[in-house]
């Protein structure tokens, strides 16, 4: 039954391996659970069994957010068991998850987004090379694994947009922004060239051996960027995404159209931005408000 419902995340959900591994690893956990109670067949698992489980995971220590995964792991597995009739009734489905407080993603300022930018040497090809990646990650939100995979035909330099695949490969446009255009055209023009030695690779932004990166090597520059920066706040490139919707969402755009350009499949996954933006609109107002 594991092995249905897996193939039907896969193939009719589409979801990304990542989110595969994910339920696999709490359904297996939730599998094991039931073999220790003596339970040979999931379909004789009753509500009582399932919140055995959930308490079994608090006492474990683990956070309120992985227990809540679980949860969603087994409504949405006990759920497929009922489209395919192998369970008359779900005992996961009228279970409350346990109550998380919402923790809002650090973001950056603009002034701290310049200091960043400014890092780079760039009169070195490597240090064009990184100032075009932070330019991207910054101007389209992309994820960083989108960027050290992004194939050099998916940028239409012309356009002035990149073509994206994300979670699930679902494909979406996003307009890239003159000013990390400009830096993208640089480095293809002057930078990339000299890293690839004449070898062929797919990727827009490569090594100076002329491979793909990875993401943790890219991490480990970016976080180095920060430091030299003096910036306090933890840098990952997963901070310019948060940074990107933020700053946009400040500025006027509209949830709709920064939930395309992130790839959120669920817009209450971006509006945790809106929060965002709040909390600094309201940080402003007590700052500078006289009667604030």
């Amino acid at each position: 039954m594991l092995d249905q419902f897996f193939h039907y995340l896969l193939v009719e959900k589409g979801l990304s391996k990542k989110t595969l591994e994910a339920y696999s690893h709490d359904l297996h956990r939730f599998v094991d659970f039931l073999h220790h109670k003596g339970i040979k067949d999931v379909r004789g698992t009753n509500k009582l069994d399932v919140r055995g489980f959930l308490v079994w995971l608090k006492r474990e220590n683990l956070s309120s957010r992985t227990v809540a995964r679980n949860l969603v792991a087994l409504r949405t597995f006990f759920r497929f068991l009922l489209q395919e009739g192998l369970v008359d009734v779900s005992p996961a489905e009228e279970l409350e998850s346990p109550s998380m407080t919402q923790k809002l993603p650090d973001i950056l300022t603009l002034k701290e987004v310049e200091r960043l930018l400014e890092q780079p040497d760039t009169r070195t090809v490597l240090g064009t090379r990184d100032r075009a990646m932070i330019e991207m990650l910054y101007a389209t939100g992309m994820r960083v694994s989108e960027l050290v995979q992004l194939p050099v035909n998916q940028i239409n330099v012309e356009g002035g947009f990149v073509l994206l695949y994300g979670k699930g490969s679902k494909e979406r446009v996003v307009p890239i922004g003159g000013e990390a255009l400009k830096w993208a055209t640089l480095y293809m023009k002057t930078a990339r060239g000299r890293l690839a030695k004449g070898k062929e690779s797919p990727f827009l932004f490569i090594n100076r051996l002329g491979r793909g990166l990875s993401r943790q090597r890219f991490w480990g520059s970016i976080k180095a960027y920060g430091q030299k920066a003096g910036i306090k706040k933890r840098i990952t490139p997963h901070l310019l995404r948060h940074s990107f919707a933020s700053h946009l969402l400040e500025r006027g755009a509209d949830l709709r159209s920064v939930q395309m350009m992130l790839g959120h499949s669920d817009i209450s996954t971006t509006q945790i931005y809106t929060h965002v933006a709040g909390e600094r609109l309201k940080k402003i107002h007590q700052r500078h408000h006289p009667r604030g």
